[in-house]
């Protein structure tokens, strides 16, 4: 069994071990940011917007339930005690929540690919065409065991924003945040939850030669003090759940233990409701 260096892992670390017994590589990238027909060699798709989401549910990338979870991860080949590195093809986008939910069924040994596809191309790494396999993997015996407290729903994010001890925080663009900027996502209020933070996810990444990875922990450590203060309690949500999870990466890299991410995100809070938005403060 590999042990993880933390849950963010480098292109040098996984190079190193690429062909490890027991180390499945997932490519959580969204369609948009799929890496031109290239992959990590070996690495198997794990798909955010199908099998990976709930096929009852009316809002993009919900959670789906430990059956359907246990079964779509085990078609993947992963079993119980493997190790898992995850990336996507934006550098650290959609990755994050691929972790994020793995952790909410019960399975810790898993890390993100600091920098993602872009970082291990630019390292001179070798890729491979992103085809269907000839054949799927052998199927694992990976079985969900669910978490409370990861993936949480609007009745918790109300009392987050109610609790003096607790900060949620919102990864969108400060423009939708404001409710100067229309919703990507048709039939949605502007604004924000009243007493949200605004915290766009890309301020968690670093930028230039280094675009799409994590900032140090030590400047992460500083940005959420600056925006939640003393506060130790978490919720980070987004525009429909994905983006909510770099922010949960970014505090769990800061040494915050106390994080939620908020699934429905504003594609549930932003829908006609009693759910209270502002576009003040």
């Amino acid at each position: 069994m590999l042990a993880l260096p933390g849950p963010l892992v480098t292109v040098a670390w996984l190079a190193e071990r690429l062909r490890t017994p027991g180390l499945v590589v997932l490519d959580a990238s969204l369609p948009a940011h799929r890496g031109a027909g290239a992959r990590v060699p070996g690495a198997r798709r794990f798909d955010l917007d199908g099998p990976f989401s709930d096929p009852g549910s009316p809002l993009p990338h919900t959670m789906p339930g430990p059956e359907r979870f246990t079964r779509e991860l085990r078609a993947l080949g992963v079993d119980d005690a493997d190790t898992v590195v995850v990336y996507d093809g934006a550098g650290v986008y959609s990755s994050p929540r691929a972790r994020w939910m793995l952790r909410a069924v019960g399975f810790d040994r898993a890390a993100v690919l600091d920098g993602g596809l872009p970082a291990w191309t630019r390292a001179g790494q070798p890729v491979e065409p992103d085809l269907p396999a000839a054949a799927p993997p052998p199927p694992g015996d990976f079985t969900a065991r669910p978490r409370a407290g990861l993936l949480v729903g609007s009745a918790t994010v109300l009392a987050a924003l109610a609790d003096p001890d607790s900060a949620v925080f919102d990864a969108r663009t400060r423009e939708r945040f404001a409710g100067t900027a229309a919703e990507p996502r048709p039939g949605l209020r502007a604004g924000h939850m009243p007493g949200a933070v605004n915290l766009p996810f890309d301020a968690t990444r670093r930028g230039g030669r280094d675009a799409g990875r994590m900032r140090p922990a030590g400047e992460l450590r500083a940005l959420f003090a600056e925006s939640a203060g003393q506060r130790q309690r978490l919720v980070m949500s987004c525009g429909s759940g994905v983006t909510a999870c770099v922010l949960a990466l970014a505090a769990e890299l800061a040494g915050y233990s106390q994080v939620s991410v908020y699934d429905g995100s504003w594609s549930e809070w932003g829908l006609p409701s009693h759910l209270p938005v502002t576009d003040t403060g």
